[in-house]
Parts: structure tokens; C-alpha cells; sequence
């Protein structure tokens, strides 16, 4: 979950190096450094606390060096101190690594290197990684290899020691004996390469990569690259040749800037209009009253046939996924499991043949989501990945896909990636459902709905300065509760969400009829009860629970359907949302709850995009 950087070229490493640390910041700001080749030696710097701390630092310095690693950590191996970041030297001093990932095995190995002789200091598991390179590259220690060049004992010592790693791990490294020379490797967790003219740019994400260059090469699960001015070489950890395809990084610098928000949050949730019309754009044919998903065309006669789906997902996207069972279990009439990711290949998940597997991830690269997909093929189902990183592992690994286009996500708490991942969900749905019972006369009524659903949510977006005056009388309160019934039972769920993760509020979603089973003991005049209560069939059963909480005392919050006026006899405050047809009500419902949890968090005086302890792309277990 941290973000790596790394720079071999014609300019100064430090400028790029912190640079693509800031862009990178939020998979982790614990702590931060830099490795930097310069006259044969190694200047390693490093800093506890945000890259600000690290950047007066390499101000003060001003290293002139043209190579170099940068990392910017959330722990997982030790507390985020100046030991413990990044980059870590081996115990000769001559290698300097970063590492995205956990070794599982690192106690035992650790052990076996203090035996040779190696010195730690540090409490991290990714010590172990530059000892043992160190150890291997050592010609004292590696008498085999005396008659080999110095990058190619290098070489062998990467190629040796991710032999005995067990777990993920995205690697750069750098030797003071090769100061034009960097070697990269991955297994579980993304790494990207950057080509640009006489230069390259590695990183663990495009964003810090395409203010330099748009043409970038995905390296594959255990795959490493050796790099030098001379260009660069692909293959596998055993040594066999890959030949990468150059890509084009999808989006451009300016879709990764603020612009003049204050927050990437705020921009994300402001951008849903566009990043949904750039979603359907293509694949809801308002012309021909069709939906086209190309991305699943050769898997199509199978998924009309599957006798079952699961979906698989982590936070938002399981949120998104259970939105997706009511759509395919009543629209398709599929039978539809949905499991949190982590848990799917710890229990015996049964899988048959017409079995289809999906599995959900923004950023593709999920490790729980990544092992639940493995695992589903392993057991011989078909699979599906619904992700919106072009590139990414989980789009290479599964049958087929449907990528979200809803553009990068930069903010940790996820918005538009939920309601893209929402109308992809609600396409495929009608897509399957047309091909096995569903009239064109009534996909024609969900097709135009669909298509008004950006401007419906522009009309929303509106209130944004009424759900901050309303968000204000309550942003001190600890607990709250989020309540919906049918599909709003998973907004109910994605609304606490987002209070949770970037206010430092405790909230609960829960099915609106499940309060009176436990919950109901918590209501008091101080505890905010938020009821998402559009009309929809079961609308008089959620004024029912409206009313048990209205009886006990408790603060009411409702999302309703515009020209509900019955709400307000229930409700101390009312936020608007147009009307649709109940299947597609989430993707509005939404919206004003991440406004409120923006608000909440922005009140408080809490840092939006980078909430405590939460990073942004999970690639560790």
C-alpha cells in the first residue's frame, strides 16, 4: 500500500523523485525517502511524517545525482519512525531498495541472515530484501559468480533473493557500483514503467508517470525489468523473456490536478455527472435502445447461460456489488452471492459449472479481490473483473471485463468509482436481462432513465452548501446511524462508510427493518439517525421505522424523492434527490451522503484525502 518512484535519466532524480512522491502520497504517508546515486555513493534520505517533512530535507541538500528510488510508506512492519522508512540500505552499504508489499517469511529469513553476518536497523520486514541482495552480490559470499560484470551479479542476487521471498512485493533497487543502472520486479503489487525520451520513470502508479511521458509498460505479476540508459529488458523472476507491450496511459496530467477544488474528494464527487456520461458513453445506445458492452462480447453466451454469480469486492466495491445482486437477482433473474473479498477463499465457496465469478476493484490490484479471482479459477469458474485501471492485474487476469472510464481516483475515500461501478452493474444487468426475458420495450424505460441520471445529479449537487448547514449542527456527534431498505440498504451501508473514513465518526448502516432487533437501544435526541426514503415500494415500512426512532427521541435525516412532502412530518431535515425508477435510485442516493461525510470530515478539521491509518489501493493481506 505504498507508493515507490524511480528515475534514471538526463535530469536531476530529486526534482522527479519528489515530485512523483507527492502525486503518489496517497497510497501512504507515514513516512517518506530517497535513494540518490551520486560520484558512487548512495545519498539516502529519509523522514518520518508527510513528504513536506522530507522535501525541506532534499531543499537543504539540492543532490545534483540523475538516479535514483523514492517510497512513501504506511506501515505495516514497524512504527512510521526515520528507522523504519524507506529507502533501506543492505549491510555493506552498496544497495538501497524501496518495497510495496509484506514478506510473510521475512522472521525466518531475517534469522538466516544475522547468522551470515548481517546487520538490521530497522523493525521492517522489507530489511530483509536489501540484506539479502547485499549478501548475494557480495563477491565474497558469491564465489560462483566472480567472472560476471557487475550488473549481471546484480542480477543474479535480485533473481536469488526473490526466489526465497514469500508474499507481495513491488521492488526497485539501486547500487552506488551501477549508478545508471535501476532493476524492478513485482509480485502483487503494481509497478509501471514509464518511457519517456532518454529517461524512465518507474513508479507504482501512472499518476507519477504522466506529467513525463503517456507511453508506459506494465510489468506483469513475477515479472522484474533491468533498466539502463540504454533502454530496458523484461522477463520473468526465472529468467525467462516477456516481451511487454508499450501502452498509453489513459488519462492526462490535467484529470490528476485540483483544478480549483480544495480537495480531491470534493473534485471526485463534483466530476460524477461527467464520469458517468463517460461511463455509459458508448455502451447505452440511446439511437438503437441497446446496450453494447464490448469488453464481455466473447464471454456473452455464458454469462446469458451462468446459473449463478458471485461477486466478490472490498469496501465500496462490495457496497457497489450488493447493489448489483438486487439489480441482477430482479431484473436478469440470476441467483446472485456477493462475499466480502478477504473472506472468499478462507471458507469453501461453492462453485459449479454455469458458476460466473466477478470481482470488483478500483484500482485492479486489490490483493484480497486479486486472491478471490485466482481462487474462483482455480475452482473453474468464469470470471469477470469490473475495475478502472487500464492495465492493471486484475483486468489481465480475468476472461473478460468492463473498465469504469470514470478517470483516476485520487482521494482515498472512494466516490466516483462507487456510482460508475453502480451503472456498469445496472448495464450489465439490463444486458443479461434483455437476452433472456426482458422486453425492449421495457430495457427502453431503463435506457432513458439511465441516460438522465448525470443531469439528475448535477441538480443535486446544488445542495451542497444546505447539506453543510445541516451537517454542521451534527459533525460533533460520535455515532450515527445510516438506514435503507431494498437498494438502499447498501447506500445505507456506503453512507456510513464514508463518514467512518475520513470524519473519524462512528457510524452504522443497517437494513432499516433490522433496528428494532438490537440497534433501536442506541437511539437518543443526540444520536443523527440518517433514513435514505425515496418512494419506492417498500416506502411506507421505512416511515414506520422512521416513526420508532421519532418516538425514542432521535435526529432525523432523510434523502427523499423530490415533492415528497408527507417526509417532513418524520424527518428534521430533508435532502432531495429527483425521481427515477427504483433500480437506478443509488446512483443518486448517494450522492448527497458523500456530501455530508465531505462536510462532516471538512467541519472537523480532518485532512480529506489522506485519512489516518487508510490508504488508497490495498495491496497487502
Amino acid at each position: 500500500m505504498c507508493g515507490i518512484v524511480a528515475y534514471l535519466g538526463n535530469k536531476k532524480a530529486q526534482n522527479i523523485l519528489l515530485e512523483g512522491l507527492k502525486r503518489l502520497e496517497y497510497r501512504g504517508y507515514d513516512s517518506s525517502g530517497v535513494a540518490i546515486a551520486q560520484n558512487y555513493q548512495l545519498e539516502v534520505i529519509r523522514s518520518a511524517g508527510r513528504i513536506s517533512c522530507l522535501e525541506e530535507k532534499l531543499i537543504e541538500l539540492n543532490l545534483f545525482g540523475s538516479a535514483g528510488i523514492a517510497h512513501t510508506r504506511w506501515a505495516t512492519h514497524g512504527a512510521p519512525t526515520e528507522k523504519n522508512a524507506h529507502p533501506h540500505q543492505d549491510y555493506t552499504g552498496k544497495i538501497a531498495i524501496v518495497h510495496n508489499g509484506i514478506i510473510e517469511n521475512y522472521t525466518t529469513l531475517k534469522k538466516w541472515l544475522i547468522k551470515k553476518g548481517a546487520e538490521f536497523k530497522s523493525d521492517t520486514d522489507s530489511e530483509v530484501v536489501a540484506n539479502m541482495i547485499g549478501l548475494f552480490y557480495d563477491k565474497q559470499n558469491a564465489t560462483d559468480t566472480q567472472e560476471l560484470s557487475d550488473a549481471e551479479r546484480l542480477e543474479k542476487a535480485l533473481r536469488l533473493t526473490l526466489a526465497k521471498l514469500a508474499g507481495t512485493f513491488g521492488i526497485a533497487v539501486i547500487c552506488k557500483d551501477l549508478p545508471d543502472t535501476l532493476m524492478v520486479a513485482r509480485r502483487g503489487s503494481p509497478l509501471v514503467i514509464g518511457i519517456g525520451d532518454d529517461e524512465f520513470i518507474i513508479a507504482s502508479d501512472a499518476a507519477a508517470i504522466v506529467k513525463h511521458t503517456t507511453q508506459a509498460v506494465y510489468l506483469g505479476d513475477n515479472e522484474m525489468a533491468v533498466i539502463s540508459r540504454d533502454g530496458y529488458v523484461t522477463s520473468t523472476i526465472d529468467n525467462q523473456p516477456v516481451n511487454n507491450k508499450i501502452e498509453e496511459i489513459e488519462y492526462s496530467l490535467e484529470e490528476i490536478e485540483l483544478a480549483d477544488y480544495t480537495h480531491y474528494m470534493q473534485k471526485e464527487i463534483f466530476e460524477q455527472p461527467e464520469t458517468l456520461r463517460a461511463c455509459m458513453s458508448g455502451r447505452l445506445d440511446l439511437q438503437n435502445k441497446n446496450i453494447k458492452l464490448g469488453g464481455i462480447a466473447d464471454m456473452s453466451r455464458k454469462l446469458v447461460k451462468a446459473r449463478k454469480i458471485n461477486i466478490a469486492g472490498c469496501g465500496t466495491a462490495l457496497h457497489s456489488a450488493m447493489v448489483a445482486k438486487y439489480l441482477l437477482e430482479e431484473l436478469a433473474s440470476l441467483p446472485v452471492e456477493t462475499d466480502f473479498a478477504s473472506e472468499f477463499r478462507y471458507r469453501n465457496p461453492i462453485i459449479n459449472e454455469g458458476t460466473m465469478q466477478i470481482v470488483v476493484s478500483q484500482s485492479g490490484e486489490t490483493i484480497d479481490t486479486l486472491a478471490a479471482l485466482r481462487e474462483a479459477h482455480d475452482r473453474g469458474a468464469h470470471t469477470l473483473g469490473i475495475v478502472n485501471s487500464v492495465g492493471s492485474t486484475i483486468a489481465r487476469e480475468t476472461d473478460c471485463g468492463i473498465y469504469l472510464h470514470v478517470g483516476p481516483e485520487i482521494g482515498v475515500a472512494s466516490t466516483k468509482a462507487f456510482t460508475g461501478q453502480v451503472a456498469v452493474f445496472t448495464m450489465l444487468a439490463l444486458y443479461i436481462a434483455r437476452r433472456r426475458h426482458m422486453s425492449q420495450y421495457q430495457l427502453e424505460r431503463y435506457i432513458d432513465a439511465m441516460a438522465k441520471i448525470p443531469d439528475q445529479i448535477e441538480t443535486i449537487l446544488l445542495l451542497s452548501e444546505m447539506i453543510k448547514e445541516v451537517t454542521a449542527q451534527y459533525c460533533d456527534r460520535e455515532n450515527w446511524l445510516f438506514l435503507g431498505r431494498g437498494y438502499q440498504y447498501p447506500v445505507a451501508l456506503e453512507g456510513a462508510l464514508k463518514l467512518k473514513e475520513i470524519s473519524y465518526i462512528h457510524a452504522e448502516g443497517l437494513p432499516a427493518a433490522e433496528m428494532k432487533h438490537g440497534p433501536i437501544a442506541l437511539i437518543t435526541p443526540e444520536m443523527p439517525v440518517v433514513f435514505i426514503a425515496t418512494k419506492c415500494d417498500q416506502y411506507d415500512k421505512v416511515i414506520g421505522n422512521m416513526e420508532e426512532v421519532k418516538a425514542r427521541g432521535g435526529q432525523i435525516i432523510a434523502v427523499a424523492t423530490e415533492g415528497d412532502q408527507q417526509i417532513k412530518n418524520y424527518a428534521d431535515h430533508v435532502f432531495y434527490v429527483p425521481d427515477t425508477l427504483d433500480e437506478l435510485q443509488p446512483l443518486l442516493t448517494v450522492v448527497p451522503l458523500q456530501l455530508l461525510a465531505y462536510h462532516a470530515a471538512v467541519l472537523r478539521g480532518m485532512d480529506v484525502d489522506k485519512p489516518r491509518n487508510l490508504a488508497k489501493s490495498v495491496t497487502v493481506e
